[in-house]
């Protein structure tokens, strides 16, 4: 046998004894030194309130069941909170008011004389100009997936980043009955980047033991399927993964539990300029079961493309729910101590996938998507567009940049889907039509296309697995990898990159996937064509004010913005009266002009507003 025959069988066999010894050994919870009880740590800071949580192992009997948050204060530790851990799951919640936003902090979580997790609150970075996400989703543990190679590309490439935010849109978590042995393993593969980086985390359906998740506002699913809507796990189990996940985040908008006790978290998170609303898109939607005509050999799977999409947007078919969008609105209009707006969750407002699974499964439309229930999807990108903001989520284990539209093409926001960590489940972007309107030069993806749920939907770039055979031991052909989001307040653009696996984002020889990076301009997002337009709104003694356009027919809130400069040219979207604010709400110096009638696109005229 020839030595290249050798290295071949080697190779081989050491990949079979990998794969075997994975299955052999179960996700467990380690032993650990009782000075190392502390496993990591997360934290946001929004409106100087600082929120932490410390995620500990297991403790023993008799061990103290407090832990102490400690901050450096020239050069000696000083305890400024302690709290109780919570013993489900052995998390332990912290919340400190009036947290000083201006400078970097040491920290360190104590426990007993000798347990110590130490790392640093960053300063908000409003001097930066440029606002940078890391965002990642689809956390396979499955090693024929991936899911057992080491995350440490990953890790390097964040510090190397040095990201503002870091964003894990879902699937944290891919084990459905041991939460906390793989939150805990989350912890340690990406630990060392969370304890110094502020850090939203949020549970989609794996991360509460289910394969599909439609909450309907917390009752009781009879199937890990969840077809029939609710949630299968028990209740004590639902709320650990919470806790564990979402307590750091900053205070609900509205903290009222849904059934059965369930908390929300849907809140606002601001850091350096840069506003997100954080939407829980899976809490409140209706299951499907029961609910529309099934058109498939399952509840939430169409496989006729001549059905009607009208059939399935039924009345009583919820997606966000009314407390969200309400919630929305008022952070649409809200834009203190913002240059610029997103929102983070789960999954985007369209079916971005055609083949599932594997190469020749297509499905028309997937109702776990959030193209349904499409009268939700609609009144959410109606929302979200007041603020021209970009959509950030995971979940489709397959990354897209689609512009959406309502009434027409690209009237709404662009989204984006970031590739998973460790690529689980399948999916490819395979239109059967070439797309329409398409950029010059564009694959025949890309385009303006009808999603299977009849919704408008333009596709920018799309990372298709590759057609070959592959393996956990191929990442990039399974697509896998993470997305980066680059808010530059000063030209008020956003960059979209969309980065492989195992490559080293600082050498220029490292490619993204085939349609990134792609930037697109914060209006952009409102990509609703004019009717008409107000006169030119010139300031004087004041730069970048924030401007709100109201309807004075029926007092809605066509949008608000901070626009970039001193003079600004509204658009709107029928004639008419208008009311106009103009200002800065931070410090309450604002003036409304009232009666402002709308002019033809042709037509000029100028207001001045002086400070």
């Amino acid at each position: 046998m020839n030595s290249t025959k050798v290295k071949v069988l080697t190779t081989v066999l050491a990949t079979i004894l990998l794969l075997s010894t994975a299955h052999a050994q179960p996700l467990k919870v380690p032993e650990v030194s009782r000075d190392k009880v502390i496993c990591f740590a997360l934290y946001t800071v929004h409106n100087n309130i600082m929120k932490m949580t410390a995620q500990l192992y297991p403790l023993n009997d008799g061990e103290d069941r407090k832990v102490r948050l400690e901050i450096k204060q020239d050069g000696t530790w000083k305890q400024i909170a302690q709290t109780q851990v919570v013993e489900r799951g052995w998390t332990a919640v912290f919340r400190v008011e009036n947290w000083d936003s201006t400078k970097d902090i040491e920290y360190r979580a104590a426990h007993g004389k000798n347990a110590y997790y130490t790392g640093i609150i960053r300063k908000d970075p409003v001097d930066k100009n440029t606002i940078v996400v890391a965002a990642f989703t689809g956390n396979s543990i499955n090693p024929r997936h991936g899911g057992d190679i080491p995350k440490v590309d990953i890790v390097e490439n964040i510090k190397k980043l040095k990201p503002d935010l870091l964003f894990f849109s879902g699937d944290q978590v891919y084990d459905h009955n041991r939460h906390y042995a793989a939150w805990l393993k989350f912890g340690r593969d990406f630990g060392d980047v969370i304890r110094n980086t502020p850090t939203v985390t949020i549970p989609d359906d794996h991360d509460v033991g289910q394969a599909n998740l439609w909450g309907a506002e917390g009752k009781v699913s009879h199937t890990r399927a969840g077809h029939d809507g609710g949630y299968a796990a028990p209740l004590e189990y639902v709320k650990e993964v919470e806790r564990a996940q979402t307590s750091h985040l900053p205070d609900p908008y509205d903290p009222t539990p849904i059934e059965r006790g369930i908390g929300v978290y849907y809140t606002s998170l601001t850091i350096g300029g840069v506003s997100f609303a954080i939407i829980e898109d899976r809490k409140f939607k209706s299951g499907p079961k029961g609910l529309v005509p099934q058109r498939g050999p399952r509840p939430d799977h169409i496989l006729d493309p001549d059905y009607d999409p009208k059939s399935v947007d039924v009345p009583g078919a919820t997606l966000l729910g009314e407390r969200q969008l309400k919630f929305l609105r008022d952070w649409a209009s809200d834009w203190r101590g913002a240059d610029m707006k997103a929102v983070l969750s789960q999954t985007i407002f369209c079916g971005g996938a055609h083949i599932h699974g594997k190469t020749g499964n297509r499905l028309h439309a997937d109702l776990d998507s959030n193209g349904w229930p499409q009268t939700g999807r609609n009144k959410a990108l109606t929302e979200i567009r007041k603020a021209f903001a970009i959509h950030i989520a995971g979940d489709q284990h397959l990354a897209t940049i689609f512009h959406h539209g309502i009434d027409d093409w690209n009237d709404a926001c662009y989204s984006f889907c970031v590739p998973s960590i460790a690529n689980l489940y399948l999916r490819w972007w395979r239109p059967l039509e070439q797309g329409k309107n398409r950029e010059p030069g564009a694959p025949e993806y890309t385009g303006e296309f009808l999603d299977g749920f009849g919704n408008k939907v333009t596709c920018l770039a799309v990372a298709n697995p590759s057609p070959e055979a592959n393996d956990g031991q191929k990442l990039t052909t399974r697509a896998a990898g993470f997305g980066v989001v680059k808010f530059n307040k000063k030209t008020r653009e956003i960059t979209i990159e969309c980065w492989p696996r195992n490559v080293d984002i600082t050498d220029p020889a490292s490619k993204q996937y085939p349609g990134w990076p792609r930037t697109i301009k914060q209006e952009d997002n409102y990509g609703r064509k004019a009717v008409a337009y107000l006169p030119t709104i010139q300031v004087r003694g004041m730069r970048n004010p924030v401007v709100q356009v109201i309807d004075e027919s029926n007092d809605e809130i066509i949008y608000t913005l901070r626009i970039n400069g001193t003079s600004y040219r509204p658009k709107v979207f029928k004639k008419g009266k208008y009311t106009v604010k103009v200002g800065q709400p931070d410090t309450g110096k604002m003036k409304t002009l009232e009666g402002i009638r709308s002019l033809a696109p042709n037509r000029t005229k100028k207001i001045r507003v002086k400070f």
